[in-house]
């Protein structure tokens, strides 16, 4: 991070007399527009029963981890089909006053509400905690929780009984203290078990903590600069229950990096897994999986380590996705304000162009600082739109740049059908627009009525939940089971053709900025009521193929045996 000078049922009905002006969605292949959807993101967060507040510790000293978090994760941990939320929490510094917090697990009611169950889970463990990912590393059927933190991260292992158990210390995950970022369940080498990459951001400590100041008179945090770098650790499944890190042997071991967001993608589309990191001050890189468990790094002949003029920005959040139906996943990253977002193109020839300078998204973007961001649409048009969350790192930065704020309001990117984006964030409600110091964001269907939802947390402040209404579009649900493949699917590539829609989705973990969105892929179909054919990539390499499958519903489909559970959709309301 550079600093730049220069509800229950009722609750939701009651609430839909907020809506706000049209969004009007165009259908590919139709020759006239559908009608107007009122699409606006109602905050059901204090309806839902969602209380938390995140704790940065501070207490004056100005400690950099106190500016980074949190992070925030849906995850249907007692395999009800009901998404339920995870949110990281900081805690008190030791030694010095100040509340002692926890994460928190709010489990889905079925209802529009949450219940907080994280004592009853055994995950009321005090950390300095910044970001979490989802898997289900042991292949039990139980997503667990991958927690990192300064110090020590955490594993927590999904007993399939509502609880779960650290079991970082028996899995070999333990490490001397790092200052953990994003990471990211991959089964970067396919062998049917889930492993696990860490970001981690600098070599920070409180015995290495530097003054900085930008008055001349006050402490102020430091620059990532200030500190040296520090890599990411690739941890390999051993498939019983313990992990090997394979840093060096994969290729992975960079100590210049100033690591912060994860995103797992097949930029070559050879059907392996590779790896975009964003860093801070530091190139952004591009591992190529090289097929026989290394990795070679390609960022700056991809086009993506620095900007148009060759600037290393501070890169926070990162994502992946097929926004344009080129076959090829491009790559967004959040950066510093003054930076602009970066919207890598694939031009699918080993090649990635930034776009966002000659776009909307550029445009917008030049004066936020920009964190979470995700590829979701939120319209179920069939076209992935673009959420990123913002907000300052410096709360006396207005008294020196007037243009830039430390509470801003996000950017929501509607995608004009692969042509560009245009930013509606101000239409989609009040309280949706409002200015906050956001970092984590997520989405996840909270309510099985198919239209995506969206969680975002605060530094020190509040997390927001957001319901997705209005949308009048047609969605399918897929929930992945693998066999030979890992249990979750990660990394299992699929494909929905509709009459009115191509599109392709990699079920991903990690992305956006220390969160986990859901792991379910949600496929817009726009006005068709059914796909005509799906088609599943498994990592193993098994291809499997359906047809005629109707739309509003989630469907289940275990590998080599197609669909194997089918549930309608939740009504709209």
């Amino acid at each position: 991070m550079k600093f730049s000078l220069l509800a229950p049922a009722v609750v939701f009905a009651a609430l839909l007399a907020t809506a706000t002006p049209s969004i009007l969605t165009a259908v590919p292949g139709s020759d006239s527009p559908p009608p107007p959807q009122r699409i606006h993101f109602t905050d059901i967060t204090q309806a839902a029963g969602i209380h938390f507040v995140h704790n940065n510790g501070a207490f004056g000293k100005k400690f950099l981890p106190e500016t980074m978090g949190p992070g925030a994760a849906f995850i249907d941990y007692d395999n009800d089909g009901w998404q339920d939320i995870f949110i990281v929490n900081g805690t008190a510094w030791p030694g010095h006053p100040g509340r002692v917090s926890t994460p928190v697990l709010y489990h889905n009611n079925h209802d529009g509400t949450f219940t907080d169950v994280t004592k009853k889970a055994g995950l009321a463990i005090p950390m300095y905690g910044m970001g979490v990912a989802v898997g289900d590393y042991n292949n039990d059927g139980y997503d667990d929780l991958f927690v990192t933190a300064y110090g020590q991260n955490h594993l927590f292992r999904n007993n399939g009984n509502g609880t779960f158990t650290d079991v970082t210390k028996q899995a070999g995950l333990t490490t001397p203290p790092e200052f953990g970022a994003s990471a990211a369940w991959v089964d970067y080498n396919r062998d049917g078990h889930l492993d696990l990459l860490v970001a981690n951001y600098v070599d920070w400590s409180p015995q290495k903590d530097l003054y900085c100041t930008m008055d001349g008179k006050t402490k102020s945090y430091c620059t990532p600069e200030t500190y040296p770098g520090a890599s990411v650790r690739l941890w390999r499944n051993r498939g019983n229950g313990t992990f090997e890190d394979v840093t060096k042997k994969a290729g992975l071991y960079d100590t210049t990096s100033k690591s912060l967001g994860i995103a797992i993608l097949d930029a070559n589309q050879d059907g392996w897994p590779d790896i975009a990191i964003s860093n801070d001050t530091q190139p952004n890189k591009l591992y190529i999986n090289n097929r026989n468990g290394t990795f070679t790094e390609q960022g700056v002949a991809a086009g993506i380590a620095y900007s148009e003029d060759g600037v290393a920005r501070a890169g926070m959040g990162i994502d992946a996705a097929d926004y344009d139906r080129s076959g090829y996943p491009s790559l967004v990253v959040t950066n510093f304000s003054s930076q602009m977002i970066a919207l890598y193109h694939n031009e699918r020839n080993g090649l990635f162009v930034d776009v966002a300078p000659t776009s909307e998204i550029g445009r917008s973007s030049l004066l936020t600082l920009g964190f979470g961001c995700f590829f979701f649409d939120y319209d179920l048009d069939g076209w992935p739109d673009l959420y990123v969350a913002d907000g300052h790192l410096d709360d006396s930065i207005e008294r020196i740049q007037q243009r830039i704020h430390f509470a801003e309001p996000p950017h929501l990117y509607h995608n004009l059908a692969g042509k560009g984006f245009e930013d509606v964030a101000s239409s989609m409600g009040q309280s949706f627009d409002a200015a906050r110091v956001a970092r984590g964001a997520a989405y996840g269907d909270i309510n099985n009525d198919g239209a995506p939802d969206i969680v975002v947390t605060t530094n020190n402040g509040p997390a927001a939940l957001f319901l997705n209404q209005g949308t009048t579009n047609h969605a399918l649900r897929i929930k992945l089971i693998g066999t030979k493949s890992n249990r979750d699917g990660i990394g299992a590539v699929v494909s929905v053709k509709s009459p009115t829609t191509s599109q392709t989705q990699m079920l991903r973990s990690g992305s956006s900025y220390l969160s986990a969105s859901e792991l379910v892929l949600t496929f817009g179909l726009g006005t068709s009521t059914k796909a005509s054919s799906i088609e599943i990539r498994w990592p193993s390499g098994a291809v499997d193929h359906l047809s005629d499958v109707s739309a509003d519903q989630i469907v289940t489909i275990r590998e080599g045996a197609g669909i194997v559970r089918a549930h309608p959709l939740e009504k709209r309301r």
